[in-house]
């Protein structure tokens, strides 16, 4: 079609006695019903007055055998087809006037009349493409009814126009035919018998292709055809794309019945999740996509198998010498070497416009009909070649096409010339299509998927002496069209998204291996090609759209790539060649090579690479050679001489990328660009965007911050000397009047304030001169503070800032707080405090997670009015109606609690005498009431219940008031332990189980509740297929420290049984990643059993015994003798990946032979105060202990 069709405003202004109901326009018969309306503008008014006419004229005729009805008919389509329609619009003709002058047309003109026909069904398509209307509902069941009875009855040669008209009918309405569905695709229907490839009648084949792809596309919001009829639709387009070219068929309508076929299929794949069925096959499907992904690409004729397999090997494609199909072929070929880079678009005539059907797109005349913005060599003359990138000799010549190079405007007039132009346009179309349906298929197939077929859509290897594999990167560097090249980079992009997990599987650090290459090998050698082949993409497009696509697409490939795993020197060319790109005159351009610098710095940072670029020296300036940035540019102005980088650094006006010695050059550049105005004329994309017209357009600065953010949070250590202009920096954000600006100012001073508590933690430097002075920090803070921050977090107008701000607050070094005035110290807390209180519940759930920092510091946790306050607010959110609220609650709640643990071990018996009973009661049954709450807010509620029952006193226990919520409590931890919440959840409360029996005031073992907190951790450390719960629950029942506290016997022999059985089996695991922990899960396991021998009682042996049958004392003696040996090494080392606070229970260097001979030592004298009857279990479990001493003390020799 010549335009594509949009939906229209149901509430556009028609005239007043126009009736319309929900389901579409109503029409009418009456002649008074509706009324051509005047237009308004005198330019328009003698052709709107002729097209009114001509309706009215139209709708006043009535059915008549009269032949004079023929002839006026005749002359009134004559006439409206032959109208101009460019400058009409829905206010001039609303779209229910054109419905009812095409139903009461089709009344008038019998079947008989074919010529007739034809003019009526050429009028359908014409007031339907060039006014952009879709029919309402009950003027499609009359018009498709009409199409389909014609296409029953009158000969074969009006069938192409009647199919055209009804493509145009079911545009958009596929939903609204169920009716004709039958008649349409049934067993023997109209569209199943023309779009058949069989069909030899092409034009008729063509239009009924393209009327499939039209009933296929469904509006937003709207349903799809069903199923039955989908898979008809899908086998026909399926088997028209697989059916070769039929012989004496032109290429340019081959080609539009292929760009059908693919618009088809991608209605299919953008309406939901695809899945492989026996006839929608996954291979099938990629194999067809990438044979016309390279359809009419210059020098390249595919042999594309009809099946692609899943396989890490490639599938290499053979590229045969070019056939010459006819000699008007060749001879149109050979003309095709001088044509013109660029070219003007023509526009399309009316002619042209019935070619081209409903739904197609117009416009896309490419420019230089495909390659004129691709100089792939002119980069090479300057010599510029970048150390990492192939020179052309290595590239395959025969992709290069000779038409590149154009010639004369002349040539381009010959009738012969532009045909070749033509088919180069509608062969761009349909691989374009190709791409986007590729692209449908990776956004709904599951990525590891997609990646069985990585190897044919991805190089692994530059093309060396043989024939280059096709990819999609072939596509990049070698289509003429930058729209072609853009769609291969999307879906390039689309492929690398999310594919960390896949890639990082490689690896070629190792030397290579001779005998065969591991896949580990090849994926890393694709990564490698990956970079050469954008680098030279980067290099060689001169496309400012596509230009953004291939940093967008290198953004992508940065984020995903184990550069720790791959030798050195991927990273490097890349910095270099995208430096002169933040230069770029393109704003989108600019912004994109910010996010590829921001990709860069935030990779598995810190990385040695990234660390020395950036210690380098800043590169050539864009100032120093005004109006020129990148290398296209500078090869287009080759009479300017290129200044050396060296000359360029050393020259005092190097500008802002030029940082100064000691300092990180990209910071300066980023601060540059944030605050500094642009000295060079912006192009027509950074209109509006920028309220201040002489900084960067605003996406620019946005992104300049973000890149601030990524490189303050993984190379702080480059940036801290810089702390007080950053934090000057985001203070000036906050003033601006640009929110977004704003917002990410306070981004910017939270990720500062964050790595500065980072980097105060002991475990990451060794000597405190490497950490920035508290003198500093203090500085900075009272700086920010000072500034507009207050006045960010009282701006109501805008939450999110407000939200941000909270966070910011929150980050403050607690060292650094302590040392701010008490007035400042009051204001946060204060503020804070408000806006607990705020309607917004993201304000309110940042300023309660604020708090529950806060509760941590060492100069507010021992004041308890402020603990008070606090528990008051966290209590009060507790109950909030936003579960994201009720999340952060909890987890202040567990720091919280986290302090008064913290205070009764420090401050003593006074802290707990003033903190006030009913709070602590009240905190106890919040918590409780939360731990039934979402897993969200349960995992730190369950803490807070075990720190709360662990600081219990024995004046609260004594209180009837805390009798029923300490049961309540305990019934919340056990039922959360063998529930089926989360396995973080479970494991907090295995952890809190364990917190509570370090309470030596509570009941344990006598309780009513002591057994089942038993049961439940013993049922857990055997069958839980998490090993870090494992670990926790078998380091909770090493925790009471007397006998009394196990309980009785039996308990006691449960807990024994357990933990023995849990060490038997504990190499057994379904899943692989679990295994990591299995050697934590023995330490603690024989750490636990080794304490239940310390306090085990002479009625216990028994149970001992019975676990050290003929089957399972060797394996509990290998793991015993293997423990005591390592004494603790592997808790302390963490060997198998096991988490710090996991090993927290007990301490790491207490000798187990120790513990284990102070056993043997009470178990002798036990021995002599023994009965007869009991005297066998206790020298089993003796001599089993023997054993394990001895052969332990000859492992240490």
């Amino acid at each position: 079609m010549a335009g594509k069709a949009k939906l229209f405003d149901s509430n556009c202004n028609f005239s007043s006695n126009v009736n319309r109901n929900t389901d579409g326009f109503q029409s009418r018969s009456s002649d008074n019903s509706l009324r051509f309306k005047s237009p308004s503008k005198a330019q328009h008014t003698e052709t709107q007055d002729q097209i009114g006419r001509c309706f009215n004229k139209l709708r006043s005729l009535r059915p008549s055998d009269n032949p004079t009805l023929k002839t006026e008919l005749n002359l009134l389509f004559d006439q409206l087809i032959s109208e101009n329609y460019i400058n009409i619009t829905h206010d001039n003709i609303p779209p229910q006037v054109v419905c009812e002058v095409l139903v009461h047309a089709s009344r008038l003109v019998p079947l008989s009349q074919e010529h007739l026909v034809i003019k009526l069904c050429q009028l359908i398509h014409l007031l339907l493409n060039q006014l952009q209307v879709i029919v309402d509902e009950q003027t499609l069941d009359i018009l498709v009814s009409y199409c389909t009875r014609a296409l029953r009855t009158c000969n074969s040669w009006t069938h192409p126009e009647v199919m055209l008209s009804l493509s145009s009918l079911v545009y958009g309405n596929g939903y609204k035919c169920q009716w004709h569905l039958p008649d349409l695709l049934g067993e023997a229907g109209i569209l199943v018998r023309y779009g058949d490839p069989v069909q030899p009648d092409i034009e008729l084949r063509r239009s009924a292709v393209h009327c499939i792809a039209n009933l296929c596309l469904s509006v937003s919001g709207q349903p799809y055809l069903e199923d039955p009829y989908k898979g008809v639709c899908y086998g026909i387009l399926l088997r028209t794309l697989q059916s070769p070219r039929p012989p004496n068929v032109e290429d340019i309508i081959f080609c539009t019945i292929l760009h059908s076929a693919l618009r088809g299929m991608q209605c299919f794949l953008n309406g939901g999740k695809w899945k492989a069925v026996p006839n929608q096959d996954l291979g099938t499907l990629l194999a067809v996509f990438k044979r016309y992904m390279f359809h009419g690409l210059p020098g390249i004729n595919v042999e594309m198998p009809p099946v692609l397999y899943p396989a890490p090997l490639p599938q290499y494609e053979t590229l045969p010498a070019p056939k010459p199909e006819s000699s008007q072929d060749s001879t149109s070929q050979k003309k095709t070497t001088a044509q013109n880079k660029k070219r003007k678009s023509r526009g399309k005539g009316k002619k042209a416009g019935a070619e081209g059907t409903r739904g197609e797109e117009d416009g896309e005349s490419e420019t230089g009909a495909g390659g004129v913005d691709h100089p792939s060599c002119s980069v090479w003359s300057t010599g510029m070649q970048s150390p990492c990138v192939t020179s052309p000799s290595r590239e395959t010549p025969h992709l290069h096409s000779s038409w590149v190079k154009g010639s004369s405007d002349s040539e381009f007039s010959d009738p012969e010339g532009g045909m070749q132009t033509k088919l180069r346009l509608y062969q761009a179309r349909v691989r374009q299509s190709a791409l986007q349906c590729f692209l449908g298929v990776v956004r709904c197939v599951e990525k590891r998927v997609l990646y069985g077929y990585w190897s044919s859509f991805v190089p692994d290897a530059p093309g060396i002496g043989g024939t280059p594999p096709l990819t999609l990167l072939t596509i990049a560097l070698k289509d003429p069209s930058p729209k072609v090249r853009a769609g291969s980079l999307q879906v390039l992009s689309a492929l690398l998204e999310g594919s960390r997990q896949f890639l990082s599987t490689a690896e070629d650090t190792s030397t290579p291996r001779q005998a065969f290459t591991p896949f580990s090998a090849t994926l890393a050698g694709s990564i490698r090609e990956l970079h050469r082949c954008l680098l030279l993409a980067l290099l060689a497009e001169s496309s400012y759209q596509t230009l953004t696509q291939v940093l967008k697409c290198l953004a992508h490939l940065v984020s995903s790539v184990p550069y720790n795993r791959l030798r050195p020197g991927l990273l490097s060319p890349l910095w270099k060649q995208i430096r002169a790109y933040v230069r770029h005159r393109d704003v989108n351009v600019r912004v994109s090579s910010l996010t590829l610098f921001g990709a860069l710095v935030s990779t598995q940072a810190p990385l040695p690479e990234i660390h020395l670029l950036l210690h380098q020296p800043g590169s050539t300036s864009s100032h120093s050679t005004p109006g020129i940035t990148t290398p296209q540019e500078l090869s287009q102005n080759w009479r300017q001489p290129v200044r050396r980088e060296e000359e360029t650094s050393a020259s005092p006006g190097g500008g802002a990328e030029g940082a100064a010695e000691g300092q990180c050059w990209l910071l300066q550049l980023c601060v540059a660009l944030i605050t500094q105005p642009r000295e060079e004329p912006c192009s027509d994309s950074d209109a509006g965007g920028s309220g201040a017209a002489a900084l960067e357009p605003s996406p620019v600065r946005l992104e300049a911050l973000q890149v601030l953010a990524h490189l303050v949070k993984a190379y702080f250590s480059l940036v801290q000397t810089s702390l007080l202009e950053l934090g000057q920096l985001g203070t000036r954000c906050l003033t601006e009047s640009d929110p977004s600006v704003q917002l990410h100012g306070t981004k910017l001073l939270e990720e500062l304030g964050t790595c500065i508590i980072q980097h105060y933690r002991a475990d990451v430097y060794t000597h405190s001169a490497k950490r920035v002075p508290v003198c500093q920090v203090v500085q900075f803070w009272s700086e920010v503070l000072g500034g507009p921050l207050i006045g960010a977090l009282q701006n109501e107008q805008h939450p999110t800032l407000q939200t941000s701000a909270c966070d910011t607050l929150s980050s403050i070094l607690p060292q650094a707080f302590s040392k701010l005035p008490d007035k400042t110290q009051v204001l946060c807390i204060t503020i804070l405090l408000g806006l607990t209180y705020s309607d917004n519940s993201l304000v309110k759930a940042a300023a309660v997670r604020a708090l529950g920092v806060y509760i941590l510091f060492p100069c507010l946790r021992e004041d308890v009015m402020f603990v008070a306050d606090t528990a008051n607010t966290i209590l009060t959110a507790l109950d909030d109606r936003s579960p994201n609220v009720r999340a952060k609650a909890a987890w202040s709640l567990g720091n919280l609690t986290d302090t008064l643990i913290v205070n009764m071990q420090s401050v003593g018996l006074e802290f707990q005498q003033e903190f006030s009973d009913m709070l602590l009661l009240n905190m106890l049954r919040s918590a409780t009431k939360a731990s039934g709450d979402k897993d969200r807010v349960k995992s730190n509620a369950v803490r807070a219940l075990g720190n709360l029952l662990h600081f219990l006193q024995p004046g609260h226990l004594g209180k009837p008031v805390f009798v029923q919520p300490l049961q309540e409590a305990m019934k919340a931890l056990i039922d959360t332990v063998r529930g089926d919440a989360t396995m973080k959840v479970r494991w907090n409360a295995c952890y809190a189980l364990g917190n509570a029996f370090r309470n030596p005031n509570l009941p344990l073992g006598t309780a009513v509740w002591s057994n089942d907190a038993y049961s439940a951790l013993s049922h857990v450390v055997t069958s839980c297929k998490n090993f870090k719960v494992r670990i926790k629950s078998a380091a909770a029942l090493s925790i009471p420290v007397t006998r009394d506290s196990y309980g009785d016997g039996c308990m006691f022999a449960e807990v024994w049984r357990a933990l023995a059985q849990a060490l038997e089996h504990s190499e057994e695991t379904e899943d692989f990643l679990e295994y990591r922990y299995c050697a934590s899960l023995r330490t603690q396991l024989c750490h636990a059993l080794l304490h239940l021998l310390s306090v085990c009682g002479f009625d216990d042996l028994p149970a001992v015994r019975s676990s050290l049958n003929d089957q399972s004392r060797p394996i509990l003696k290998d793991f015993l003798v293997r423990y005591l040996s390592d004494r603790g090494v592997a808790l302390v080392a963490g060997a198998d990946g096991v988490e710090e606070d996991e090993t927290e229970d007990h301490t790491a260097t207490e000798d187990g032979l120790m513990v284990l001979s102070e056993t043997l030592r009470r178990l002798k004298e036990l021995q002599r105060e023994a009965v007869t009857d009991s005297s066998e279990d206790l020298m089993t479990v003796l001599d089993f202990l023997e054993d394990v001493v001895r052969d332990a003390e000859v492992d240490d020799m």
